[in-house]
């Protein structure tokens, strides 16, 4: 359920966390995810689709996504821009930015966009979900992008695990020595809130991970 309080904004309950009021409807939890995997298609996948114009960093005109959308899908001709900011804010994951009147996804991009994104603060540690048939290619071989433009990497274990289970109902997680990579000229970004891109991680970087010992 998406809702907007009057004093704190928009949030994804039944009340409002700060002050439980009610507040106002926006959509229901349907809606919230059929609009949620319209917006991470079109913002990663497939802007043409909507016949919409995205710049080399992944932006697209706010007011341009939702008229495509109002078009396209007839079901959502109520949806405005408050809707897809508030959107945006309550995203857990962070997957999406808004700025200067367009938006963008933070990561998971299958087309080609420069992310400028901050490669400050990047956590010493990082982690990479996999299976137990892959786990020692990986060892071997290094991290590189499959379905994605970029590798993406977990900022926790419990992060990484979540994400890992999209695939396998126990995935494995290797550990990413993120501070060397960098120290040997790798550049990581923060994407999202707990997500980090980089183009590639050689095998010396990489190593596994156990559950007992996670941090």
């Amino acid at each position: 359920m998406l809702r907007e309080c009057r004093t704190h904004g928009y949030f994804r309950d039944n009340v409002c966390p700060s002050c439980s009021a009610e507040g106002r409807f926006l959509m229901n939890d349907r809606e919230l995810e059929q609009i949620g995997r319209t917006m991470a298609g079109v913002l990663r996948h497939f802007p043409e689709r909507f016949s919409l114009k995205m710049n080399e960093h992944g932006w697209v005109d706010l007011m341009d996504f939702v008229t495509a959308l109002q078009i396209r899908q007839n079901k959502f001709r109520w949806i405005r821009m408050h809707h897809i900011m508030a959107i945006i804010e309550t995203d857990p994951k962070g997957r999406y930015e808004f700025k200067d009147g367009s938006i963008r996804a933070t990561y998971g991009h299958s087309i080609n966009v420069d992310l400028d994104l901050s490669t400050e603060n990047i956590p010493s540690i990082l982690y990479y979900p996999t299976t137990k048939e892959e786990v020692n290619i990986l060892l071997e071989t290094g991290l590189k992008p499959s379905d994605r433009k970029m590798v993406h990497l977990s900022g926790s274990y419990e992060i990484a695990t979540e994400a890992g289970k999209v695939r396998v109902s126990d995935p494995v997680i290797l550990k990413i020595d993120a501070k060397k990579a960098i120290t040997k000229g790798f550049v990581i970004k923060k994407a999202g809130k707990s997500i980090f891109l980089t183009e590639a991680v050689p095998h010396q970087f990489i190593s596994m991970e156990e559950e007992s010992g996670k941090e």
